[in-house]
């Protein structure tokens, strides 16, 4: 190691960046900041935060999302609202993704309960809460575009919660602690933005081994009659699979 010389390499900075979704008024919903300063000043885009020296890249990941919307992150879903389900998604190392220096970013993904309206924090001017259909797609013509190349990532991070929730449980991380299959029921559709039959909704989920466990209540918080309560079972893979209805 004597004669190992750092200067000879190129030096870059590491970020992590998170795709925040919650699901809100029956839709998904991703976690936007407008950017105080340069570059992309005044531009929407997703929360983040360079790594300090002192730390690895989930303790980042966990205190940006700490920072931005009060959570602690855990792995597992069905946890209960206190926490967010926290993974990471990929990395992003593009040679002019920012325009500062040379700049990786590891992304993350992060799913929660309803969450309440965020307030901004450190250098931004903003926050919001934005639907994904008016972030990606045909739609996002119609809207101004995200800052670097977060309208990518946030892109790969909604697939993957689609595609995760097909042969996982990670559609209960959406739920509160306790919850009915009709809420359920809502969290797959706002994630895949389909309608689902619900009466074969109810027979797939609660015949699934391991996916839902009674909790021995009833709720009307949903009106109509009671409505029996589920909290997420030990299943981590879901045999047989949720799979997403073709478009």
């Amino acid at each position: 190691m004597s004669r190992y010389d750092p200067s000879a390499f190129p030096p870059f900075a590491v970020t992590v960046d998170l795709v925040v979704l919650t699901v809100r008024e029956h839709a998904l919903c991703a976690l936007l900041v407008r950017r105080g300063e340069p570059p992309f000043q005044g531009y929407w885009a997703l929360p983040g935060g360079f790594v300090r020296p002192d730390e690895g890249l989930g303790e980042a990941a966990s205190r940006e999302l700490a920072e931005e919307t009060g959570l602690r992150a855990h792995a597992t879903p069905g946890q209960g609202s206190s926490g967010a389900h926290l993974e990471q998604l990929a990395t992003y190392g593009h040679p002019q993704r920012d325009p500062r220096m040379r700049v990786v970013s590891v992304a993350h993904l992060a799913l929660a309960p309803d969450l309440p309206t965020p307030k901004p924090g450190g250098d931004a001017r903003g926050a919001r809460w934005a639907p994904v259909g008016d972030l990606l797609g045909p739609a996002l013509a119609d809207h101004e575009p995200l800052a670097f190349d977060h309208a990518l990532i946030l892109a790969e991070g909604v697939e993957r919660a689609r595609s995760k929730i097909e042969y996982s449980a990670l559609a209960t991380a959406f739920c509160p602690k306790e919850f009915t299959v009709g809420e359920l029921r809502r969290v797959y559709e706002a994630v895949w933005g389909v309608v689902l039959d619900p009466r074969n909704f109810h027979r797939k989920v609660t015949g699934t081994p391991g996916f839902l466990v009674p909790s021995g209540g009833t709720t009307t918080r949903q009106g109509g009659r009671p409505a029996q309560l589920f909290t997420a079972g030990g299943a981590t893979v879901l045999n047989p699979p949720m799979l997403r209805p073709e478009s």
